[in-house]
């Protein structure tokens, strides 16, 4: 992670870290608990790819780009989009993982903000999920679109018909793009140097990727995008973090510091 960050109060980080068995018990009881709920969505093929089709033809009513002008750029070379496949399945988990490790040691106050806002993201994802199955673009012929990760691999999916492991009807939102997002406004909070906006690179090549490859449409992260903003302003980060910036400085504030104490707040 970006080494330069705010500074932080070792005490008042000790009283602020949550029992760490505690966290592990939580994380993997709200793991399991979407998992669950990714499986019972299950079975609801035909719905799915209506739904599919639906959200197709509104995208071209939107004059939304089509998914095809991004694939069309990765299947000009097989090393671009086997490079897209290997970042949609290896780095969704461990870099969201890292970051909340990260927090939880360096920043616990950000951490409890950060995972409260990625559980309150999943919960509402996997209520839409249930509500509206949506199959994703690679499974819909109309699309033109192909299934770069069973074509070039690697692919994290099997067949949808005996794949036990996920629900591939759950395209809308997207948890790549909306998980990618929040690691990159909490970094971008937490962080002191004008580099910080670089973060926002994450989110940007996770759309690329998840669009490229056929998995997602655009709208999908457009609504993983509102539910994130809709969790963010109901649960604000800690206040007091940014502030004392200035304090620990001999009360002189960088010239970068009055925008990171408006996004804090």
């Amino acid at each position: 992670m970006n080494a330069r960050t705010e500074p932080a109060d070792p005490k008042t980080d000790a009283i602020a870290r949550p029992p760490i068995i505690r966290e592990l018990l939580l994380v993997a009881g709200l793991f399991l608990v979407y998992k669950a709920g990714r499986l019972l969505a299950t079975g609801h093929t035909a719905e799915a790819f209506r739904n599919a089709h639906h959200v197709w033809d509104l995208e071209r009513a939107l004059r939304l780009p089509s998914e095809g002008g991004v694939q069309s750029v990765l299947l000009h070379g097989e090393f671009a989009v086997h490079l897209a496949n290997t970042y949609y399945v290896s780095v969704h988990f461990p870099a969201t993982a890292a970051f909340l490790v990260w927090l939880y040691l360096r920043r616990p106050r950000h951490y409890v903000w950060a995972r409260r806002a990625l559980a309150a993201l999943t919960a509402a994802a996997l209520v839409l999920h249930l509500a509206f199955p949506l199959a994703p673009p690679r499974m819909l012929a109309a699309t033109g679109l192909v299934d770069t990760g069973r074509l070039y691999g690697p692919s994290v999916y099997g067949s949808p018909e005996t794949d036990q492991m996920s629900n591939q009807f759950a395209a809308m939102p997207s948890l790549h793009f909306g998980w990618a997002l929040m690691l990159a406004i909490g970094l971008i909070v937490l962080g002191r140097s004008r580099w910080r906006w670089l973060w926002l690179l994450h989110p940007l090549v996770t759309l690329l990727v998840i669009v490229g490859t056929a998995n997602h449409f655009w709208l999908d992260a457009l609504v993983a995008s509102a539910l994130l903003g809709g969790a963010l302003a109901l649960i604000r980060p800690p206040r007091g973090a940014a502030r004392a910036v200035p304090r620990a400085a001999g009360n002189a504030v960088p010239a970068e510091q009055p925008v990171l104490v408006a996004a804090a707040r």
